[in-house]
């Protein structure tokens, strides 16, 4: 077990006297903090605090990190407040104890909703300090070291949780060694016996290939030394959970995985690497199109290496990495590689710009999430690992998820260049916004003034930027539509009674809202818009304060009271019932739905009959006379049998300059069949002149304007 003078011991390679002192106050003080206390495996608590300051000391880290880890559970265990901690060592270790800390004051409906508002939590104090992420990730990684005391089932849920968060952030942040021992311990939690097996079946592979790895290592040693390169090779070890995922979502066999030797060969400097790639190519050939440099273009994580694939001995394929010692350290740590290699302040100035670029974007999530479940479903999003680089116009490299699209891009060069985007080059040719990009494609995003975004986007972006984005708009955007018309049905309702807006004081406005409990005007005329409360009502009471209609209601207006007139162009707060499929000119109701604003139906819809006079969910409304857009009709059209009868319909419709939404056909006997047409038209004139020209074809015998009123 190990003790705290064993561990200054060690600090005393690379922190001065004082630091370790530091470091050891902070030891004691948890220990007094933790008295009494002891874990599931019976040992006393300060071993745990104690170990993950060993796991960061490993990486060098400095002596505020060790302090924050021996104090990371004090805040959340004990009854230490933090400002005791800032007290003592002062803020930057109390924001960085905080930053770990879970919040254990506010009770959550579930589990899962702890997780995410805990992970929100963490996610902003990273973004301030790097530093509590890499406590986080060595905290964990002592848990996932001592998993076997817990119950099964508590095992599995910290072991998912580990694959979903912790291992995806170790990932972005580089941390290969670290990332590498999370998936193995999580993998074992979560399935056992599946771990055993391929662990059995490494090692029986292993044996069997002993002298073959050997004998390639040597060969390949030898003939860089020949050439005058200094350099090490080094065998690579596939581990146990990387091959469960290649097995699993490649459907290859164990032995597909296996049959294949992998070599890293360590050089002294950038030069060397690609002296070396010559070298390798010239011993054993390339397999074409298996060469990766990222030297050039490194991943988002801040790996270099190049790749690249031979054909060996007896035509097994050959796997080999080329990369200088820095970047060896720099996989295997990651950002905590800057701790190697520099000092406190200087380290964390220096951590890593990509680092930080993601930080900044993590900040911008959490800015435009609803809230903290779908912040963490953006940032998983975004913590996807394998990448595409393309280029922009100019020439500069972009990285994205795979699967991204040219929308994603678009928000990835800057959020209004995403709100505004209409369509897309590819490589200088038109392309469809919802297509994948692939790695070196030149993307060029076409943008328009007064282009909005679409909801139908989400169903094709993959970064958590784009989608938080767009949702955020569209949000925004309801919000807007739900003010103007609740402006719009509150005016109408005031001319009853010989009033407006403007002259209602605005004392009487902000009493009334604190009688609503909303703070804004906007905020009232949303809930109107919106149908969550009655125009007519609030009218009587901005007029008459302190009264209450009786049996009074939106349509006892005065007869000269006009309806709301329907322009077309309200956006997300009217909407056109799927039942009846009004269109200008049919005579109309709308219907006050809470939540969803106004739905207009034609008033012979049997969905409105019932309702149709109960005033506080019927709105009298008209058809503007500058009503725009197209609106959706359903036609059905029995016909003959005979070929290209679809196609003539197709040519009649959109010779008037029809749109045809979707078309269905059901046989009805050996002669005749019936065509269910769904049409966008302007308005009732422009579908009367469809139908006549549908009438005119040979072979039509009726055409009904469909309503589904049963």
């Amino acid at each position: 077990m190990l003790t705290i003078d064993e561990f200054a011991g060690r600090l005393k390679s690379y922190l001065n006297p004082e630091q370790v002192n530091l470091v050891r106050r902070a030891y004691y003080y948890a220990e007094q903090a933790h008295d009494g206390q002891t874990r599931r495996s019976g040992d006393p608590y300060i071993i745990h605090p104690l170990e993950v300051a060993s796991i960061l000391a490993d990486m060098h880290m400095d002596h505020q990190s060790l302090m924050a880890a021996m104090l990371h559970d004090v805040i959340e265990d004990t009854g230490i407040e933090k400002q005791d901690i800032a007290g003592q060592f002062g803020d930057v270790i109390a924001d960085l104890v905080d930053g770990v800390s879970k919040l254990t004051h506010m009770n959550f409906e579930n589990k899962t909703l702890a997780q995410a508002e805990n992970f929100q939590k963490m996610a902003l104090a990273m973004a301030k300090d790097i530093r509590v992420i890499l406590v986080k990730l060595s905290d964990r990684l002592h848990n996932m070291r001592t998993l076997g005391v817990l119950r099964p089932d508590k095992r599995r849920r910290i072991a998912k949780e580990t694959l979903d968060i912790y291992v995806p952030i170790a990932n972005r942040l580089g941390m290969h060694t670290l990332r590498i021992e999370l998936e193995d311990l999580g993998f074992f939690a979560m399935y056992p016996m599946r771990a055993r097996l391929i662990r059995q079946a490494v090692r029986n592979a292993r044996g069997n290939r002993k002298d073959l790895v050997s004998q390639v290592q040597q060969a390949i040693a030898a003939r860089l030394e020949e050439e005058g390169l200094k350099g090490r090779v080094v065998g690579r070890e596939k581990h146990l959970y990387s091959i469960y995922s290649k097995m699993k979502n490649q459907s290859k066999s164990f032995d597909d995985i296996m049959d294949m030797f992998a070599f890293r060969i360590i050089v002294d400097k950038v030069d060397s690497c690609y002296r070396a790639l010559g070298i390798v190519h010239n011993f054993y050939k390339p397999i074409p199109g298996r060469f990766k440099d990222y030297i050039a273009i490194p991943k988002a994580n801040g790996y270099q290496s190049l790749h690249t694939t031979l054909f060996g001995m007896h035509g097994v394929p050959i796997e080999i990495q080329i990369r200088t010692q820095e970047m060896e350290d720099m996989a295997n740590n990651g950002i905590a590689a800057h701790w190697l290699y520099k000092s406190g302040e200087e380290a964390l100035s220096g951590s890593h710009a990509r680092t930080r670029q993601w930080l900044k974007g993590v900040l911008e999530l959490q800015k435009n999430a609803g809230d903290s479940l779908e912040f963490i479903e953006n940032v998983k999003i975004d913590l996807f690992p394998d990448e595409v680089y393309v280029f922009t116009p100019k020439g500069h490299i972009l990285e994205l998820p795979k699967g991204a699209t040219a929308v994603d891009y678009a928000y990835a060069v800057h959020t209004d260049v995403g709100n505004t985007c209409v369509a897309c080059r590819i490589n200088k040719r038109l392309a469809s916004l919802s297509q994948p990009l692939q790695s070196g494609q030149t993307v060029e995003v076409v943008t328009a003034p007064g282009a909005r975004p679409n909801a139908a986007w989400l169903n094709f972006v993959v970064t958590g930027k784009a989608r938080s984005n767009i949702r955020h708009f569209l949000k925004h955007q309801r919000r807007n539509e739900s003010i103007a018309l609740g402006r719009r049905l509150l005016s109408k309702a005031l001319v009853s009674f010989d009033s407006s807006l403007e002259q209602i004081s605005e004392e009487v406005i902000r009493q009334q809202l604190s009688v609503f409990e909303l703070d804004d005007l906007d905020g009232l005329l949303e809930d109107i818009g919106l149908g969550n409360r009655m125009a007519y009502i609030v009218a009587k009471i901005l007029v008459e304060p302190g009264s209450l209609p009786e049996n009074k209601s939106q349509l006892d207006l005065s007869n000269s009271e006009k309806p709301l007139s329907i322009r077309g162009s309200e956006g997300m707060v009217i909407s056109f019932g799927k039942c009846c499929y009004p269109i200008p000119g049919d005579p109309v109701v709308g219907h006050v739905s809470s939540g969803r604003g106004i739905v207009i139906h034609t008033d012979t819809c049997p969905n409105v009959s019932e309702i149709r006079h109960n005033p506080e969910k019927v709105l009298e409304v008209e058809w503007d006379k500058d009503v725009s857009g197209e609106f959706t009709v359903e036609l059905s059209v029995e016909l003959e049998h005979h070929r290209g009868m679809i196609a003539s319909l197709a040519t009649a419709i959109t010779a008037v300059e029809g749109n045809i939404e979707k078309i269905s056909m059901v046989e009805q006997d050996s002669r005749c069949s019936i065509v269910q047409l769904l049409l966008s038209v302007r308005d009732r004139v422009h579908l009367a002149k469809i139908i006549k020209r549908l009438r005119v074809i040979k072979g039509v015998y009726s055409i009904i304007r469909r309503r589904r009123d049963s």
